[in-house]
């Protein structure tokens, strides 16, 4: 799908930074080619506070929808309060950029979301 490829999700991820969100410049795009050199559509956000990072991404090639992963972790993550507190705000951000992402995708597809 073109939605999904390089210098559109980079406009939207533009677009989503000159909204002011949070923790936008955490993101960007990334570079993954799908079967047969597709491209799959892939932001990568990195967390502050905590040592991995999330990749968001369409649930599958077709599809409009959103998801997000969070890189495997090998050691247990310590938080006090306000570190918690911290991440709980990237992960958030996390979340409403998902949430763009899918309703732009969705709009590329003339999809009425309302």
């Amino acid at each position: 799908m073109a939605f999904r490829n390089l210098e559109t999700l980079e406009s939207w991820l533009a677009e989503y930074r000159a909204l002011g969100k949070p923790k936008a410049d955490a993101a960007r795009v990334m570079v993954q080619d799908g079967d047969g050199g597709a491209n799959t559509g892939l932001v990568f956000f990195r967390l502050g506070h905590a040592p991995t990072g999330v990749f968001i991404q369409p649930v599958t090639q077709d599809a409009s929808d959103w998801v997000a992963t969070l890189e495997p972790r090998e050691e247990n993550l310590v938080l006090d309060a306000q570190e918690l507190l911290e991440l709980a705000g990237e992960l958030a951000a996390v979340s409403e950029l998902c949430a763009f992402l899918e309703a732009k995708s969705q709009a590329y597809r003339g999809i009425d979301i309302a």
